[in-house]
């Protein structure tokens, strides 16, 4: 195809908003970009209340509409609603990332009539009574999208919503790039924290809140006898109800809150940990891509058997455990025979990161979503 291929990116936030999705767009944004013949606008909402405001991060083009402030964990914008009818109108593809109930309001009123790909991240699980009022528009975009993108089977097969849209489905894994990675200077940063810097250094970042149980990881650790010690990174509304606990199981010389990492020193984390842990207990956690992050430096995971993209990820007894959302016990045990056995460690760890740069090689995704852009505009 010799014209550009037009595309808009849409999504609530982005960079240095940190997340998952937030990542991802980052990620389709920067490197969608070095293509010739793909050109892209990306619009999101501001994080806080205030205007509009465009700006060019990394060679992205990105649009900050202007917010009111955020309910339901979603941005109130009337003036993403007007900027997504001016921009879509040049685009041959409007790419939204879901759940984000405004982006479906937004192209509903816009008539925008071009071709519509729904990348679909999680089903909204928490905000029950937003989904009595979102239900409809969900439908809708569901409807409108010409293909709808998930991360593994298990996004398809444990939503509530798509099992109706299968036919529409194509399974395209999230990606990263193992070169940045590696090109970093190595510190032992955890272990110059550690309380006993000899210890098995078991790590876990993310935000702090419900659905990411770090309350069964704490509950778990504390019954975990070994010499290993737990850090957490990240920050969120139970941060003090979690530094509580570790004083009242008596774990607080064990337990480090590292609060947010920077990059740098989160790839630094990584590398110098032995055992990586995501014991999120809802599927509002549908693929962890943190996951990824540790298996590219060759370390074991432990996860959790959601009905969602997680345990897809790292295989139980391949690439780490799959243990139950929830069950403290499980997880202990899981954390306890890890730390016993480094020969199986190390075992998990290279299955890891072979398995990473063969499914989740960040040029090989963009490559195929370049593929699906270009089908969808020839078709």
């Amino acid at each position: 195809m010799n014209r550009k291929i037009r595309i808009l990116e849409v999504n609530k936030a982005y960079f240095p908003h940190t997340g998952g999705i937030e990542t991802l767009v980052k990620q389709y944004s920067e490197e969608l970009g070095k293509y010739k013949n793909i050109e892209v606008r990306t619009l999101v909402c501001r994080d806080s209340r205030g205007r509009t405001y465009i700006e060019n991060i990394n060679g992205v083009k990105l649009t900050r509409a202007g917010s009111v402030g955020t309910y339901f964990s979603c941005p109130l914008s009337f003036s993403f609603i007007r900027l997504f009818h001016k921009m879509s109108r040049n685009a041959d593809i409007v790419h939204i990332h879901v759940p984000f109930p405004l982006a479906d309001l937004a192209l509903l009123l816009s008539g925008y009539k071009g071709k519509v790909i729904v990348s679909w991240h999680s089903d909204v699980v928490k905000q029950k009574k937003l989904l009595i009022f979102y239900r409809p528009l969900l439908k809708y975009l569901l409807s409108r999208a010409d293909r709808i993108l998930v991360a593994t089977e298990g996004h398809i097969s444990g939503s509530e919503f798509l099992p109706e849209y299968s036919y529409k489905c194509k399974i395209l894994p999230y990606g990263i790039s193992s070169e940045e990675y590696m090109n970093i200077e190595k510190i032992p940063f955890l272990t110059e924290q550690a309380t006993n810097p000899d210890c098995v250094k078991v790590f876990f970042t993310g935000r702090l809140v419900y659905y990411k149980g770090v309350d069964v990881l704490i509950k778990a650790f504390r019954n975990v006898n070994y010499n290993c010690e737990l850090f957490i990174a990240g920050t969120g509304v139970l941060e003090s109800e979690l530094k509580e606990k570790i004083i009242r199981y008596g774990i607080k010389d064990r337990v480090h809150f590292l609060g947010f990492l920077p990059e740098k020193q989160l790839k630094q984390a990584f590398s110098d940990c032995d055992i990586f842990v995501l014991p999120s207990v809802a599927r509002s956690e549908a693929f962890g891509i943190v996951q990824l992050e540790a298996m590219v430096y060759g370390k074991p995971v432990i996860n959790t058997n959601l009905p969602s993209g997680v345990p897809y990820v790292s295989i139980h007894g391949k690439t780490g455990f799959t243990v139950q959302p929830e069950n403290s016990r499980q997880l202990a045990k899981a954390i306890e025979i890890l730390c016993e056995n480094k020969s199986l460690r190390e075992k998990f760890g290279q299955s890891a990161r072979e398995r990473v740069l063969k499914h989740f090689n960040e040029n090989t995704i963009i490559s195929k979503f370049c593929e699906i852009l270009y089908k969808e505009v020839s078709e």
